[in-house]
């Protein structure tokens, strides 16, 4: 029986919020390098992607070869989750969560909203958190399991997808209606993909451009 090969990933605050609520079960990131039109005999000009081995393949009719070239992964395969977190080992305010449980090592800027009443009790102990780059695989708390990889151009995501990136209903201001936004970022719009065009954008993404993206649909593990 094979291993299972796991790779980390990296996810903002808003998004592990949105993964542990279950409101995101897809992700979208930019391929790279972006795929290039090329004349191919007999045939004419064809989309072609680079592949990791130096060679090019054609797309739409090499999805074998999409999924095995996928830096993510393919389907079966695991990401396990970096985010940015606080080690509190020696600290002085590890803590149980279950009186009959273990200490709590690490602690989550997700779970611990900007200007809340933890987040001020951060501030008062002098914690500082830790990019999700440096997260070990220890300390993750969320692993994904891969159940689909595709390559799409970005602004052909549907509105279903939108909902499924983690954006989701707007209701504290009644007189707007109902509106969306992304946890934790101003993006209010009417509509599911303005809301993560907006997403995309804030990350520094360019929806305009509209690159070709990796689709990697996942669950928890």
């Amino acid at each position: 029986m094979s291993q299972i090969k796991e790779r980390p990933i990296l996810f903002s605050a808003p998004m592990v919020r949105a993964i542990l609520e279950g409101r995101k079960t897809v992700t979208r990131r930019a391929v790279k390098p972006q795929p290039e039109v090329r004349m191919v005999d007999m045939i004419g000009p064809m989309l072609t992607f680079k592949n990791k081995r130096g060679g090019h393949w054609l797309y739409p009719n090499a999805k074998a070869q999409i999924i095995a070239d996928c830096p993510y992964g393919k389907p079966g395969d695991r990401l396990w989750v970096r985010e940015t977190f606080i080690d509190l080992r020696g600290t002085g305010v590890e803590h149980r969560p279950d009186p009959a449980g273990p200490l709590q090592r690490y602690a989550y800027a997700a779970d611990c909203r900007p200007r809340s009443h933890s987040d001020e009790a951060r501030k008062d102990f002098g914690l500082k958190y830790k990019p999700s780059i440096h997260m070990p695989r220890a300390a993750c708390r969320i692993l994904l399991e891969i159940t689909d990889v595709r390559v799409e151009r970005l602004q052909d995501i549907t509105e279903e997808q939108a909902r499924a990136e983690g954006v989701r209903l707007y209701t504290d201001h009644a007189e707007l209606g109902d509106w969306w936004h992304v946890d934790g970022i101003e993006t209010y719009s009417a509509d599911p993909r303005k809301s993560f065009e907006l997403l995309w954008s804030s990350v520094g993404g360019d929806w305009n451009a509209n690159p070709w993206v990796w689709v990697v649909e996942c669950k928890r593990v």
